[in-house]
């Protein structure tokens, strides 16, 4: 597995490079936006690790010009802040998932093996559900018009499609798409839920997902208010 690694703080570029190495991966490493962005265009990569607050680029502006040109590599952000507005800032742009510093690194390394084994978890390539075409090789959910989810998003509209027959509580639903994964709960859950309402109401599917904070939840082919 190869991996880009942008981080400016050259001592933390350096242990978290050395960890994936002793993981197996082959890791380049990028200390400013402008030089994260050239390497990824010009190589390709199972998985990218952007800071956020870089010089010159910041992790978000690298991250939109890579899925503005169709590059659907998932992405794990780093970031210093732990409000919520930069964790929607970062999925708005095309991210998988994201992680605030400081973080331990084996939750580090549990978040890029989940991120470099996307493609190979699933065992359907696309899903259709209602009006609904997802797609898993491209991360895209498409009806009227079509979108490109996060990781968990796609991850948790699967395992509701999946399990469309009954309700899923938040215990159920972090554990499944946020397996291991350090404060993950009701209201990680809730904020997911949230972002797929808005991008099922986006692309103009009749698609619903029920429920309010704290579950259960459950997905509806059928026309009605989201969740």
């Amino acid at each position: 597995m190869k991996l880009l690694l942008a981080e400016d703080t050259k001592d933390l570029n350096r242990v978290v490079s050395q960890m994936l190495t002793m993981q197996g991966y082959d890791v380049d490493s990028a200390y400013d936006g402008e030089q994260a962005l050239a390497l990824a265009l010009e190589n390709g990569y199972d998985g990218m690790i952007l800071d956020i607050m870089m010089p010159k680029k910041s992790g978000l502006e690298v991250l939109t010009k890579l899925r503005e040109k169709r590059i659907v590599t998932p992405v794990l952000m780093l970031t210093a802040k732990a409000e919520v507005d930069d964790r929607v800032a970062g999925l708005d742009a095309g991210a998988d998932d994201y992680l605030t510093k400081p973080f331990a690194m084996k939750e580090l390394l549990a978040r890029v093996r989940a991120m470099t084994r996307r493609g190979s978890d699933y065992s359907e390539s696309a899903l259709s559900f209602g009006d609904l075409n997802l797609n898993a090789k491209t991360l895209e959910v498409s009806c009227a018009n079509t979108v490109r989810l996060s990781m968990k998003e796609f991850e948790l509209l699967r395992t509701l499609i999946l399990n469309r027959e009954h309700p899923l509580d938040s215990s159920y639903l972090s554990g499944h798409v946020w397996s291991g994964e350090d404060g993950a709960g009701e209201d990680t859950v809730w904020l997911y839920i949230r972002f797929l309402c808005n991008k099922l109401g986006y692309i103009g599917s009749g698609v619903t997902i029920r429920g309010s904070q704290g579950g259960p939840y459950r997905i509806e082919a059928g026309d009605g208010e989201t969740a």
